[in-house]
Order: C-alpha cells, then sequence, then structure tokens
C-alpha cells in the first residue's frame, strides 16, 4: 500500500502529533484545534478530546469484540442490543450503527474528533459518548450550542449531523474539512477490502459478500461541509 493509502486505512500513524500518551490528531489541524479550543475557553467552555486518532488494530479490536458479544451494542434509543438472536447480517448492521469497520473508521485520518467539555460534567459524573448527553437535557447541551454556532469557522463539521440510515447522529464527532474530505475521496470500497481480506476481522465472509451495501450505507452516507 502506498502512504496514503495506509491512512486512510489506519495501518500508520506518521501523519500524527500527539497531544498526550493517548490523543492523538492529524499533524496539519493542530493550530485550528487549538484556536477553537481557546475560543471554546473564552466562553467558559473547556474543550477537550474524547477520542482522536484511531488505528487499524485498535478499531478491529472494538469491532471483534462487539461482533463476539464482549461488548454491549447499543440501538438508537440507548438500549442494549441482544446480538445472540441476531444474525451475522443482523450483527454486522447493528454495530455499525455506531462502531465504523476497521479500515473505514474517519478516526484512522487524525482529521476526526470525539469532543466533550469536562467542566459541564457533574463532579460525579463519567462521560458515556451517547447522544443524551448533548441533547437538550443533558449536560453537554451548552457543548453542543457552542460548536454548532462556531465549529465551522475553524473549519470543522459535523458527518454524522443526523441519521441518514446509516450510521446514528453523532453530536460530539467533528471532521476537520480542508483534511477530512480530500481523504473522503480518497477512500475507496476496493481499498477497504484489501483492508478487510488481510485481517483476523469476526463476520470476514458475510463482510466481504455485503460489502458494497455496507460501503454506501455507512461509509460514504455523510453530511458535507457547509461553510
Amino acid at each position: 500500500m502506498t502512504e496514503l493509502e495506509l491512512i486512510l486505512t489506519g495501518q500508520t500513524n506518521q501523519h500524527i502529533h500527539w497531544l498526550s500518551d493517548k490523543v492523538g490528531i492529524h499533524h496539519e489541524m493542530v493550530s485550528a484545534y487549538k484556536s477553537m479550543q481557546a475560543a471554546a475557553k473564552s466562553e467558559n467552555i473547556e474543550l477537550k478530546i474524547a477520542s482522536g486518532f484511531r488505528d487499524f488494530s485498535r478499531q478491529l479490536a472494538i469491532w471483534n469484540n462487539k461482533f463476539a458479544e464482549k461488548a454491549v451494542v447499543k440501538d438508537q434509543q440507548d438500549n442494549s442490543v441482544d446480538l445472540s438472536v441476531l444474525s451475522d447480517a443482523e450483527k454486522i448492521h447493528a454495530i455499525m450503527l455506531f462502531s465504523a469497520l476497521p479500515g473505514a473508521s474517519r478516526h484512522h485520518w487524525g482529521c476526526d474528533i470525539d469532543v466533550y467539555a469536562p467542566n459541564l460534567l457533574a463532579a460525579e459524573q463519567t462521560l458515556q459518548l451517547e447522544p443524551w448527553e448533548y441533547q437538550a437535557s443533558g449536560p453537554l447541551y451548552p457543548l453542543t450550542l457552542w460548536l454548532t454556532d462556531n465549529a465551522n469557522k475553524f473549519g470543522f463539521y459535523f458527518p454524522y449531523d443526523e441519521f441518514r440510515g446509516g450510521v446514528a447522529a453523532e453530536p460530539w464527532h467533528l471532521s476537520y474539512q480542508p483534511i477530512a474530505m480530500p481523504y473522503q475521496k480518497q477512500h475507496s470500497e476496493a481499498l477497504l477490502v484489501r483492508a478487510i481480506e488481510n485481517s483476523n476481522i469476526q463476520g470476514k465472509i458475510q463482510l466481504l459478500q455485503l460489502l458494497p451495501e455496507l460501503y454506501q450505507r455507512y461509509v460514504s452516507n455523510v453530511a458535507s461541509y457547509q461553510a
């Protein structure tokens, strides 16, 4: 694979600037992120990253744990899904509502981040990264309002701004347009097939059979940047 293909499928971290031991972002978006963070702080919102760069192996572990029923899978109503009664195809769709296939996660690119504001959470609250936290009755709703009004000033947008029949709405997920849009155009179904074929992913046979549908429904079915 080329260097770009390795970036697109999460198989290198050469494009990543590490903000801490666990949080990394694309080196070309550091300035924009820090500017947005400073602007939020001036309005008493402590913007932080819950999840930034995630490589292929980490995404693979998340997928395999869910497919093997070792991790909880939620539906849009925040209910746990009983995977034991589902076919492999049904399990795949249930998982992909909130979790990307390894090789297709936008977190591989380093320009996509899950954000929150710890100063908006009560002392005893732990971030769940679930929709209710960011909705009108949730503790992070002020962050939602601020990002809606300000994120695009710094080049960021919500790729999962609403449910389009694929990935559930993710009000915490931001993409940095100058990097994300070119990467999205350069990613392909064929590239994902190669990544999956060379992995030990759970449900591989069914995934490869369904991949044309899955790619259209969950990978390319996202919002466009609105300046």
